[in-house]
């Protein structure tokens, strides 16, 4: 599985690239902002797309919606150190493919959306 990481933080970018690699994921990216994310994921064509919800620009929830639209769109999961239930429906709504705390994070809850 490949996989592009979207988050503002560079300490978590680093986290979550060795959670994944050492679950046997392929890191193809990694994006800063919603803008860059977007383009990367283009680029890239990532099988997933980790994404925090609270980016600079653009929030996650628009690069989802903006994610869904490509030729061939990736699965997004939307991250957030905000519990899911703070965002309401604008997760479902947003054509993200399920939410992961970032607390939680690790290449087994990835895995799981993979398996479902």
């Amino acid at each position: 599985m490949t996989v592009l990481i979207v988050d503002d933080h560079p300490s978590f970018r680093a986290s979550a690239r060795t959670l994944l690699e050492a679950k046997g994921s392929k890191v193809v990216g990694e994006a800063a902002s919603g803008e860059t994310a977007v383009q990367a994921a283009r680029d890239l064509q990532p099988d997933l797309v980790l994404l925090d919800v609270q980016l600079p620009g653009i929030d996650g929830f628009a690069v989802a919606n903006q994610l869904r639209k490509l030729e061939d769109p990736p699965m997004v999961i939307l991250t957030s150190s905000r519990d899911g239930a703070d965002y309401g429906r604008c997760i479902g709504e947003c054509g993200a493919h399920g939410f992961v705390p970032k607390a939680e994070l690790s290449g087994a809850a990835i895995a799981a959306f993979f398996a479902a």
